[in-house]
């Protein structure tokens, strides 16, 4: 095969990353904890990849020790996201499970308005409360949160699906959709 027809094939391009991640929606007087690694621009809710064997109860409860040494109570499921994204290059297709998590009574997150340092791997974290006002405003991923997290809760499983925009001369992509919201 000659070099020319081998230039020529079109690249195939790589399967998006598939990721299971559990997502803490922490509030508290109408505020919403949120945090960023070093280097990052954005803000996102806390969380990490479920971990084979392990409930997304189970992962919040790890990764909040993990990250701030601090321990939390799950609660009800909030929302079931499929998120599709690219972040430092990848394509990722993450199905989240966003869970209501309750700080332990008298701990940190109770007792202190923050900032908290904390740490995943070799990468310095910063979590802080957020009024729910302010985030329309914020750089927060995914995006579709800057409202969701705005309002008052009336109740249910929200389903989301969402996907970036695509890139300027890119394919257009879906908009944000809720699918559905049933009663818990």
């Amino acid at each position: 095969m000659s070099l020319s027809a081998v230039l020529s094939v079109p690249a195939t391009p790589a399967q998006p990353r598939m990721r299971l991640r559990a997502a803490a929606i922490i509030e508290r007087a109408g505020q919403v904890l949120l945090h960023r690694a070093e280097g990052d621009p954005f803000w996102a809710l806390p969380g990490g990849g479920i971990e084979p064997g392990e409930c997304a109860g189970e992962t919040l409860v790890r990764e909040m020790q993990e990250e701030l040494g601090l321990a939390v109570v799950p609660g009800a499921l909030a929302c079931v996201v499929e998120n599709f994204f690219v972040y430092l290059g990848a394509a990722y297709h993450e199905t989240g499970l966003y869970l209501q998590v309750h700080p332990e009574p008298g701990g940190l997150l109770d007792q202190s308005a923050g900032p908290y340092e904390g740490v995943e791997g070799r990468r310095r974290l910063e979590f802080a409360w957020f009024d729910r006002v302010t985030l329309p405003g914020l750089d927060l991923r995914p995006p579709f949160l800057r409202d969701a997290l705005a309002r008052e809760r009336q109740g249910g499983v929200l389903h989301i699906v969402y996907r970036d925009p695509a890139p300027p001369g890119g394919a257009a992509a879906d908009a944000p959709a809720i699918l559905s919201e049933s009663p818990v």
